[in-house]
Parts: C-alpha cells; sequence; structure tokens
C-alpha cells in the first residue's frame, strides 16, 4: 500500500497493541507527497478488500501520516458443520 509500510502488531507504548483485546493492527506510513485523495483511496482499498477498519491518525511534521488500521482477529478454528 505506502511505500515502507509494514504489517503486524503495534507497539504496546501506542495504546493499541493488546493482543487480547480481540483486534489485530497494521500500522502504515503515508509519505507527505500523498495527497489526501490518494490517501484516502488507498485505505478505501484495504477497507474494502482487506476487512480493515480505520482506528488512528497521527500527522506529522513534514506532512508525513501515520496511520493504524485494525479488523476483529478470525478464529483459526473452523465451526463444526451443522448436518
Amino acid at each position: 500500500m505506502a511505500r515502507g509500510g509494514t504489517t503486524g502488531g503495534v507497539d504496546a507504548g501506542d495504546g493499541e497493541g493488546n493482543p487480547s483485546d480481540g483486534w489485530e493492527y497494521r500500522p502504515v506510513q503515508l509519505p507527505g507527497d500523498v495527497s489526501r485523495m490518494t490517501a484516502a483511496v488507498r485505505l478505501a482499498i484495504q477497507a474494502e478488500f482487506g476487512g480493515w477498519e480505520l482506528s488512528r491518525v497521527r500527522l506529522y511534521p513534514g506532512g508525513v501520516r501515520k496511520v493504524w488500521l485494525r479488523r476483529r482477529r478470525t478464529s483459526s478454528l473452523m465451526a463444526e458443520p451443522t448436518i
């Protein structure tokens, strides 16, 4: 999605990385030269096709945006089929 984007959990220092809260987080960094419209389209694509929703956005000097996306954790166990 973004240049240099990372996946994984958010550091506990950000207050959103609690593994028992039922959410998984994905931090994304958008460079300052990315327009608001382009950023919105990129995030909308993640929401539509990845099941992510916006959790937090921080704007830093120089226009860099640090965005945290979140989605509900899914159980790795399959439900028992009903017959």
